[in-house]
């Protein structure tokens, strides 16, 4: 009886052998199918926000150019620096940042458009100081400082886009948080929150007084 013959196990086993000879060699990955680093220069972050309908975030800017948030929080400074003495400003409102006309060329720019912006009311200016100052904060705390019904007052003030809705609340009945948006930096010709006027000792003592929390 014929036995196969045994395999040398020293003897280099044919590839095409193996594989026969219809298999066909592995492809390399083509060198366009990596992913390739991105980049980030301040030109390419001025015209990005140039051309964007709404603020983005940084976590967006740095998905789009495929960069790390080091990198966009770095040439988000170079551009603020840049344009500290230019027409046009970086406006930031916590993650969120955009483009913005000067301060200065406010009233130029009025003009151009036609006439100035709408004049806001005293109970308008009073419940935009509060939402300002104390915010995320809900309708409840506002009414509370000012001692009346203020839900005609805040909606104007959404309407105009000068306060915006942030969220609920994690009090009974999840109420409406409410804060400034950008129109609103934009109005009084602010960069961000930070550059709020300081309060008088007397208004900031009524303004945070223990009976409206934060929140609500």
């Amino acid at each position: 009886m014929e036995h196969d013959a045994p395999v040398n196990s020293a003897e280099p086993i044919d590839a095409d052998t193996l594989l026969g000879d219809d298999a066909a060699p592995e492809q390399p990955q083509q060198l366009g199918e990596l992913e390739q680093p991105g980049e980030l220069t301040e030109a390419q972050l001025e015209a990005l926000l140039f051309v964007a309908e709404r603020p983005l975030s940084r976590a967006e800017i740095a998905l789009l150019a495929r960069v790390d948030r080091e990198t966009v929080d770095a040439r988000i400074g170079d551009l603020v620096v840049s344009l500290a003495e230019r027409g046009i400003r970086v406006v930031e409102s916590a993650e969120r940042i955009e483009l913005a006309t000067a301060p200065e060329a406010g009233a130029l720019i009025a003009k151009y458009v036609g006439a100035d912006a709408p004049r806001l009311s005293g109970p308008s200016l009073e419940t935009l100081a509060i939402v300002a100052y104390r915010q995320p904060c809900t309708r409840s705390v506002v009414e509370r400082i000012r001692g009346v019904d203020s839900d005609y007052t805040l909606r104007t003030l959404l309407h105009r886009r000068l306060i915006v809705e942030l969220g609920r609340s994690e009090a009974p009945g999840r109420p409406i948080l409410y804060g400034t948006g950008f129109d609103f930096l934009e109005r009084f010709g602010l960069v961000s929150l930070e550059e709020l006027p300081p309060l008088e000792p007397h208004i900031a003592e009524k303004l945070f007084d223990e009976s409206g929390s934060k929140a609500g």
